[in-house]
């Protein structure tokens, strides 16, 4: 009985492990808070590194809430790079990016409503993208004006690849084995550098979900089709990009550290010397005892 009851709790887990809106949330959530919180203070209730902060942490703790059901799946690139890996199933893909752009809207909702007073305060009732009292940027990326489109190509693609390349060192057990509560932290650590040393192109998305759902949300809460013709065009930008830059950052890897890695059978043989070795000097100096035949049948 007990073990129908085990077999049948397996199956459950395994049907039921796909991700879900509250994955995403809490990268959002506090991530879009801080920005919102920033731009409608002007700076008073914060600056550009207390954004990079609420995002970093928001990954952290994002992995946390999720990583028990889901791995915690919280970019879309991140789940496409796995696929390509064979760690992750094809099949549930489509399932995975649909829920993490879901999750993003919803928390980009909730930062809406919560900062609603001071963004219509703020911007004198009226939402734009562009101009002095913008706060579409609140809720997703937009490029520097100096930034060209393939330049904002270029750098999503290098911060992504990055992303990826850390992400994937961090839960490479052969390269760096890691305590299991550490891997969330230092992911969120990752988010945190790359913001403060590539996001002022183009507010670092890396992640097709986190500027996707919440620009859907600015487009139906009232900042209209301007969310994707400003920049150039650039909504599609924050979506292609992070996913070339996440299959890059996997090949490099691949290529530059994890093929490198010696094979079980050599990490078995080397372990085995080792032991042999451990016991030989253990012996070393050491006279055999040497017990006198009995003479007794």
């Amino acid at each position: 009985m007990i073990r129908r009851l085990q077999t049948c709790l397996a199956e459950h887990r395994v049907s039921s492990h796909l991700d879900h809106p509250l994955h995403v949330t809490p990268l959002q959530l506090f991530g879009c808070g801080s920005a919102a919180q920033v731009t409608t203070s002007q700076d008073k209730n914060g600056q550009y590194l207390s954004i990079n902060l609420g995002f970093a942490l928001g990954v952290t703790f994002g992995v946390f809430v999720s990583r028990g059901v889901s791995g915690a799946h919280l970019n879309p690139a991140v789940s496409l790079s796995l696929c390509a890996l064979g760690r992750h199933p094809w099949m549930k893909l489509p399932f995975y990016v649909f829920f993490q752009v879901m999750g993003a809207f919803l928390a980009a909702a909730t930062v809406g409503l919560q900062y609603y007073d001071a963004i219509q305060a703020y911007s004198g009732g009226e939402l734009t993208v562009t101009g002095p009292t913008a706060t579409a940027g609140i809720f997703s990326t937009y490029p520097a004006a100096y930034l060209s489109l393939w330049g904002g190509v270029v750098d999503q693609v290098i911060g992504t690849a990055a992303l990826l390349m850390c992400v994937l060192a961090l839960g490479d057990q052969r390269n760096s084995p890691l305590p299991d509560g550490l891997q969330p932290v230092l992911v969120g650590a990752a988010v945190l550098v790359i913001g403060v040393s590539m996001g002022s192109n183009s507010g670092y998305a890396l992640n097709p979900a986190r500027d996707l759902g919440p620009r859907l949300f600015t487009y139906i809460a009232g900042w209209g089709v301007d969310v994707f013709k400003a920049g150039g065009g650039w909504w599609w930008v924050p979506i292609v990009a992070p996913c070339v830059g996440a299959l890059l950052g996997t090949l490099i890897y691949m290529l530059m550290i994890e093929v490198h890695h010696p094979s079980l059978s050599e990490l078995h043989t080397s372990c085995q010397e080792a032991t042999e070795e451990k016991a030989g000097v253990e012996l070393e100096g050491v006279k055999p005892h040497c017990v006198k035949p009995s003479t007794k049948m």
